[in-house]
């Protein structure tokens, strides 16, 4: 376990978390938080309190989706807000260069490339939210108000 908390991804997010409120703390969990539900069930939640870090290429930038566990992002929504005809899920590589992590442990923050942000609104409906920490098995605790103030994010209906 030492090992993870010891890799690059998880101390740059770890760093950016601690920056933010150091008593945020990086969890550790024996099975994987790839998905939504694996890491509910590993924490014991609801799999809508958990903040799916989506990154989406809309051509000429790319935007970093907070989203519900339980919600699935609408492609046609964030065209809408951005006036913008071609947006699509980032490749794999992509997500690696933009944000310093692989898919599974993107966490909101600690990007390798600044991003702007939206924050699913339906994450409102938790008082205390978690997000990946830098590796599929690492997350972090935060109440929803206090992620907003950490991501500096906007709140968008974004989900279907």
């Amino acid at each position: 376990m030492n090992q993870i908390l010891n890799k690059e991804p998880v101390k740059r997010a770890e760093k950016s978390i601690k920056d933010f409120d150091p008593n945020l703390e990086i969890i550790c969990l024996n099975q994987t938080a790839r998905t939504a539900k694996d890491a509910a069930t590993a924490l014991g939640c609801n799999v809508g309190a958990i903040v799916k870090s989506l990154l989406f290429d809309c051509g000429n930038e790319f935007i970093l989706c907070l989203v519900s566990g339980d919600k699935r992002c609408s492609l046609n929504k964030i065209k809408k807000i951005l006036n913008e005809k071609n947006v699509s899920m980032a490749k794999p590589d992509d997500v690696k260069k933009i944000t310093g992590y692989t898919i599974g442990g993107v966490s909101p923050v600690g990007h390798l490339v600044k991003t702007k942000i939206y924050i699913d609104s339906n994450l409102e409906r938790f008082k205390e939210v978690f997000a990946a920490a830098g590796h599929p098995n690492c997350v972090f605790k935060i109440e929803y108000n206090q992620l907003i103030k950490l991501t500096s994010g906007d709140i968008k209906d974004i989900v279907e």
